[in-house]
């Protein structure tokens, strides 16, 4: 809605924390424990992909005894993006006024949650962003902090996004951005899940702010990260960026 040339917001609604799962048996009663102190009001929905280490049952027995805590039981790993597909499906069949992508791991500090749903207030979605002014990382080595700034540049630059943390993935979005967004099949699975989203929302016209965070490298556990999931991001954002370049070529030659 809109009221003066400046669209009006409404009110939140209840708060749904996604946090995907596979073989974290080590961080999930902690993440989840952080969340629940950190926005006593949000519930959280843990989306295991059959973890071999048994994830899924420690989320089940906390579920049993928190009724803000939810388990989404997956046949098996199939990517970061499908596992958040699932959960956005599941929370806006319930009726969530706001859905949050979250790390399972820790290194998305569930401590910042507040500052994310904040901004929320006034815009469609908000990244927790660690390339803004005052945003970090912390305990990355220099090669993986390369990967992602310059991973973020080529995103910004190839696809015309005014975004400085285009990879992120500490989100926060309004069911109605969400519900935008996935009117057409999102076919990215790893990281690129990310850019794919971030990319339509600033396309549709979504008001997108980046909220600084501090992004904690992992303890405990494995990390998802992979040549493939690279390659994949890689291969996918410069097909769309010559897409879109296309299309403006085109529409140019149409005007």
């Amino acid at each position: 809605m809109t009221h003066g040339g400046q669209r009006r917001y409404g009110p939140l609604g209840e708060i749904l924390v996604i946090v995907p799962t596979y073989n974290e048996v080590d961080n999930i009663g902690s993440v989840v424990e952080r969340v629940r102190a950190a926005t006593p009001a949000a519930h959280v929905l843990v989306a295991d992909d059959n973890s071999p280490d048994g994830t899924g049952k420690i989320a089940d027995e906390i579920a049993g005894s928190d009724d803000h805590v939810h388990v989404l039981h997956r046949r098996g790993k199939e990517g970061l993006g499908a596992a958040y597909l699932a959960g956005f499906r599941w929370g806006l069949d319930k009726g969530y006024g706001v859905l949050v992508e979250m790390d399972a791991d820790g290194s998305h500090q569930p401590e910042e949650l507040p500052r994310l749903l904040q901004a929320l207030k006034t815009a469609d979605l908000v990244l927790g962003s660690r390339w803004v002014p005052g945003g970090r990382v912390v305990n990355w080595p220099r090669s993986r902090e390369y990967l992602s700034r310059g991973g973020s540049l080529y995103s910004r630059v190839l696809l015309d996004v005014p975004l400085r943390d285009v990879t992120g993935g500490y989100r926060a979005f309004r069911a109605e951005t969400l519900r935008g967004l996935t009117r057409q099949t999102v076919a990215s699975q790893g990281y690129c899940f990310q850019v794919d989203l971030a990319h339509r929302a600033v396309r549709e016209g979504f008001h997108v702010v980046e909220v600084p965070i501090t992004f904690v490298e992992r303890e405990r556990g494995d990390s998802k990260m992979s040549r493939d999931i690279v390659a994949e991001a890689l291969w996918r954002v410069t097909a769309w960026g010559i897409e879109g370049r296309v299309r403006k070529i085109l529409g140019r030659r149409h005007t």
